[in-house]
């Protein structure tokens, strides 16, 4: 090999480290600025109306934060891109989608791991009413029984301002889609034909369940499906009912005290 050739080649490598580099940092930094962890010392916990006395609390999602834009935490976080990354490396087909998504910073990361890797053949769906929880259908879901999480306020995020939040990160793109009204309503219609990463954040048996149901066999053999509130008693029976209704095997995986995920390795 002549040193021109050399040099070259060294250049490309070093290129190379250079935007890999790069990819990282962004990626890390959108993290830190969604969970608001660079200037955490100025968050408050609406949950517990006052300052965020244990800083764990944050990296575990375990607060209603006032500022930032997902309330899921940092190890909540670190699951999804570890999830993505896999779809990546695996080249495991299909978009991403995240049922209930408040301020909607699960899905900017979503979209702007993907734009920073040069993904622009994935969709990123949110699924939300975008008015907040429903009222408990204690006739035909008895399990959500005395849930009054659609009494509050908080919840309650319009489709205009998480447009602005993907907006802030330039992040609001074709490759952005939002499907807005009850998840009964509109996942059965909805235009996707198959899913890498389904993330639920339901809180909900009913929610949980219309997700499950009319998404789960949409997902590709080797993707994910992430269940945020599996802490829930609601969540968790739907998730144990549609698991054993469908003989699905496969260990479910915990991320944190909230919630947990699995690799579906079957079709």
């Amino acid at each position: 090999m002549n040193r021109n050739s050399e040099t070259h080649k060294h250049s490309e490598l070093h290129s190379s480290t250079n935007t890999r580099v790069s990819t990282e940092m962004y990626v890390e930094l959108l993290k830190k600025t969604i969970l608001f962890e660079i200037w955490h010392e100025h968050e408050l916990d609406l949950f517990s109306k006052g300052p965020i006395v244990d800083p764990n609390k944050l990296i575990m999602g375990e607060i209603w934060p006032a500022f930032a834009h997902s309330m899921i935490g940092r190890m909540r976080m670190d699951n999804l891109q570890m999830c993505m990354q896999s779809v990546l490396q695996e080249n495991i087909e299909g978009d991403f989608i995240e049922t209930g998504v408040w301020r909607g910073g699960s899905c900017i990361f979503m979209r702007g791991f993907l734009k920073a890797h040069g993904v622009n053949d994935r969709n990123v769906w949110l699924a939300d009413s975008f008015q907040g929880l429903p009222a408990p259908n204690t006739a035909k879901f008895p399990q959500d029984s005395g849930d009054r999480l659609y009494t509050i306020d908080y919840l309650r995020v319009s489709l205009p301002e998480v447009q602005r939040n993907f907006q802030k990160y330039n992040l609001l793109d074709e490759n952005v889609k939002f499907l807005k009204g009850w998840f009964k309503e509109t996942l059965p219609l909805a235009p996707i034909d198959k899913l890498a990463i389904l993330r639920l954040d339901g809180d909900m048996y009913e929610s949980t369940m219309d997700s499950l149901t009319n998404l789960y066999h949409k997902l590709s053999k080797g993707g994910f499906i992430i269940i945020d509130d599996y802490a829930l008693s609601g969540c968790r029976a739907a998730v144990s009912d549609f698991r054993s209704k469908h003989n699905i095997k496969e260990p479910i995986i915990k991320i944190d005290n909230t919630g947990v995920y699995w690799k579906k390795t079957t079709e």
